[in-house]
């Protein structure tokens, strides 16, 4: 009774000083045994009053104690602590009760003209309850409690889910509820076949939540987006199943009538996936409440082709593996209930809004909804549209502002239409530009704007994001070159507006090894190996190395794990079949006599550098042995450098043996220019692919012109006695066209240039000839030496008359005249001579002209 008494003293005397009070009051009494109540009605008898504000109070009452928790189900994504520990010291744990945000109701949401607070920045969530009211549970500092209740009382604080507080009511929880809440869902975790999706936000108590409150000045980034964010999901819940088979069905209205029509190639599989799920208690949904939908609305537009276009930029950014995609048709946005599962809605349309649709788009936002526009025509609030048509289908440059105060220059194609101020109105937003044509108008062709008081955000873009080099509105070879040299920093800047939209755009996980098989074109030649294992390996089968050691198994049937240091090769070629490499295919292609006949391919592996290591010295010379991989999970370049090796490259390791008393034996460097000229001659040598721009980059590129780099050679070799044992990797992009440029891209210019209709090729054809035109070209250098390959390498390189400075930017300048006849690069100084640089010694930077050496 006392401290009751001393409290509404504190709160006569300081009135005006709430916020003091609040944090003062549970800073004291948050080790007794009470409970801190903040709620929106009258409190109970047994409650004592401290404080008032408006309609809301915030009291004290008796404890409140957890010891149930079997109708909780714990967010995967969230940190839990440990049961033995509890929480820490100073922490409170407590649940904040939230219910739908009515039109009618007038505390719909927080107060838009004062400081808005988010929950999920002030805590670590988890648990939840679903239904209404739905309760989230979860911990934070004294200090980010207490902030959390007062933003709460002042209308200020705002729920990610677009929901209302109406309730924060600390809790204390009982070890042993704690225990099998923690049991319940590793149980969970280890019944899923999917990972738990954790994307940008904090992923647990952070420091800066333990140490302080982040209110006031501390909140520096509130309200710019550079504040971290919650985006979880949760597990559980029967009904939201469905979501997983590409459904869009409302959580509230679950039935048949309002689900939008699936597309027709999901249905099988996808029912498949759905029955699993649903055994398995799964259930993906992110802590605003809604399934992790992204909706389409392309208008009245039936195209497929732009759809796909639209998805694939979106795969590129973001995780698959976390995220659906699904069209709104037209006819669905005043009919279904998709605002009530959709994380995202992307525009991508430049056709007018009807009004109807326009009206039911900024309902969205005001539910807490975002929007992504692409070159469309809805925009709201303080800004309009202004038609240009000098600048439809141009490319052009822009200056885009990112969070953290940095700038991306880039070209992009631009839609016709830029960003004005409209007239000014009652509630309209002005809006933030965050990029501007590099014009002499300054023009504006992106905005962020909010709308709303629960968190209703549209970034809204007049430049063309989802359209790269190979887009038909290109037209002219300086377009294409210009927006493929823009194309990483355009998906540096999509991938930036997304997360500031509250998507995750983390990098997908690493793929897991698989095993290696074992394969040859030629029949005999497998056979012999086999003969030749039978004495060179241990009785298990294993063939040891210190790099990956091999074990050899008849079948995939036989139980050995992949390891990063052991992997499985099985020996039975009957048993392969991949949809990314074909063997008949490479059958086809290679003509040899010696070179990549043992051929080793795995769909994942570490390097493909590693996997000869351990066969390479003792393998019969006829044997030529080749490493092929779809994937690599630690890709080496040169250098040290680490090799991207995204799906779609040609990825291998081919083994050579070379006298040392040899024409190339006495030039090793001279490899990796045979080997680069190798792979431009596996394409350029094909009947009407001889225009195709693939060039030689010295000491070991393959370039697109002179432009951007397609691929790279690594070259490692061993001296034994008289025979030196070369590795060589190489690696070059065939059907990945981001994040710069593949040979496909390549072709499809040349045939839109040409109006021809070249075939795509693939990574087992180009692997194969490429390895066809490397023996055919160490035969021609054994032969007649340098003179023998370097007219050919000149046609193909990049460097004719180039300019260069020596040593440094300050260098004396310099002209790039040829290949010396050891395979370095000569070149000749203005009142001088010529001279070598050696690749070991500098790297080429061929944006700048300049020879610069390592550090």
């Amino acid at each position: 009774m006392l401290i009751t008494l001393c409290y509404l003293y504190l709160w006569a005397r300081w009135g005006p000083r709430s916020a003091a009070l609040v944090r003062s009051t549970v800073r004291r009494l948050h080790r007794s045994r009470c409970s801190f109540t903040f709620c929106a009605r009258q409190p109970h008898p047994d409650e004592r009053v401290c404080l008032r504000v408006g309609g809301k109070v915030f009291c004290t009452g008796e404890a409140q104690f957890l010891d149930d928790l079997s109708r909780w189900r714990g967010l995967l994504a969230a940190p839990f602590p440990p049961a033995e520990g509890l929480l820490p010291a100073e922490h409170i744990a407590f649940v904040t009760e939230s219910v739908s945000a009515l039109p009618q109701d007038g505390h719909g949401g927080p107060d838009s003209s004062k400081e808005i607070v988010k929950w999920s920045e002030f805590c670590s969530p988890l648990a939840y309850k679903a239904g209404e009211p739905f309760q989230l549970m979860a911990a934070a500092s004294v200090d980010n409690f207490s902030s959390l209740g007062i933003a709460f009382l002042e209308d200020r604080l705002r729920m990610e889910n677009g929901m209302v507080p109406r309730r924060i009511v600390s809790v204390h929880l009982e070890e042993s509820a704690l225990k099998e809440l923690a049991k319940q869902r590793k149980e969970e975790e280890e019944s899923t076949d999917m990972d738990a999706v954790t994307p940008a936000g904090k992923s647990g108590l952070a420091p800066a939540e333990q140490d302080k409150s982040r209110l006031g000045g501390e909140r520096e980034n509130e309200g710019t987006g550079g504040g971290e964010q919650h985006h979880l999901h949760l597990s559980s819940c029967h009904e939201c199943l469905q979501l997983e088979n590409s459904t869009i069905e409302s959580v509230k209205f679950a039935s048949e009538e309002n689900s939008p029509e699936l597309p027709q190639d999901c249905s099988s599989t996808g029912r498949d996936k759905e029955l699993q799920n649903v055994q398995k208690g799964v259930r993906r949904m992110n802590l605003a409440g809604k399934p992790p939908n992204i909706l389409i609305y392309l208008g009245s537009e039936a195209a497929e082709g732009r759809l796909e276009q639209v998805k694939a930029v979106l795969r590129e950014c973001i995780d698959a593996e976390s995220y659906a995609l699904y069209q709104l048709h037209q006819e669905q946005v005043l009919r279904d209930p998709w605002p009530d599962n959709c994380l995202l809605l992307l525009i991508a349309t430049q056709e007018p809004l009807p009004e109807g649709i326009h009206r039911q788009f900024m309902a969205f936002l005001s539910k807490g909804g975002k929007i992504l526009g692409l070159s469309s025509s809805f925009a709201f609030g303080g800004v309009q549209i202004k038609h240009r048509n000098k600048l439809r289908r141009v490319v052009h440059e822009l200056v885009v502002s990112k969070r953290d105060g940095s700038e991306v220059r880039l070209s992009l194609l631009l839609s016709g239409s830029v960003f004005e101020e409209g007239p000014k109105g009652h509630g309209s937003s002005r809006g933030k530009v965050l990029s501007r044509l590099s014009n002499a108008a300054e023009d504006t062709v992106m905005v962020q704007l909010s709308h709303g008081s629960s968190g209703g955000e549209a970034i809204l873009c007049q430049a063309h994001l989802e359209l790269d080099s190979n887009s038909m509105d290109v037209q002219t070879e300086e377009d294409f070159n210009l927006l493929k040299m823009s194309n990483s920093k355009r998906f540096e800047v999509l991938r930036e507006i997304l997360t500031c939209l509250g998507l995750s755009c983390e990098p997908s996980e690493i793929p897991e090894l698989t095993p290696i098989y074992l394969l040859s074109p030629d029949e005999e030649i497998h056979l012999a190996f086999l003969k030749w294992l039978e004495g060179n390996v241990d009785a298990e089968g294993l063939r040891a190395s210190s790099k990956v050691s091999l074990r050899f198994v008849p079948s995939r049937e036989s139980k050995v794990e992949v390891a990063p240091s052991l992997v499985p090769v099985i020996t039975e070629m009957g048993s392969f079949s991949s949809e990314h490499f074909s063997l008949h295919t490479y059958q086809q292609h290679l003509h040899t006599k010696k070179l990549g006949k043992i051929l080793l391919f795995t769909e994942v592996t570490t390097s493909t550098m590693n996997l000869l290591d351990g066969l390479m010295f003792d393998l019969p010379e006829e044997m030529g042995l080749i490493a092929v991989a779809v994937r690599q999970t630690q890709g080496k370049g040169r250098g040290g450098n680490v090799w991207l090796s995204p799906m779609g490259c040609a990825l291998s390791t081919l083994h050579l043996s070379i006298p040392l008393h040899s024409n190339l034996g006495q030039r090793i460097p001279f490899i990796q220019h045979l080997v680069s000229l190798a792979v431009v001659e596996a394409v350029r040598s094909i009947p009407g692919y001889e225009d195709i721009e693939l060039r030689v980059k010295w000491p070991n590129d393959i370039y697109y012109s002179d432009l951007m780099k397609i691929g790279g050679v690594l070259v490692n070799s061993t001296l034994i006695e008289t025979t030196f044992h070369i590795l060589i990797g190489f690696g070059f992009n065939v059907n990945n066209s981001n994040p710069t440029i593949c040979i496909n891209d390549l072709i499809a210019k040349f045939n839109r240039e040409e109006g021809t209709e070249l075939k795509a090729l693939s990574a087992d054809c180009l692997i194969a000839r490429t390895v066809t035109v490397l023996e055919r070209l160490i035969e021609l250098f054994q032969e007649k030496g340098p003179n023998g390959v370097l007219p050919q390498y000149y046609k193909y390189w990049v460097h004719s008359g180039q300019r260069v400075r020596l040593r440094g930017e300050d260098g004396p300048l310099a002209w790039i005249v040829g290949v010396d006849d050891f395979g370095f690069l000569q070149v000749h100084q203005e009142g001088g001579g010529v001279e070598s640089v050696h690749p070991d010694g500098n790297s080429f930077d061929m944006l700048r002209n300049l020879i610069v050496p390592k550090h």
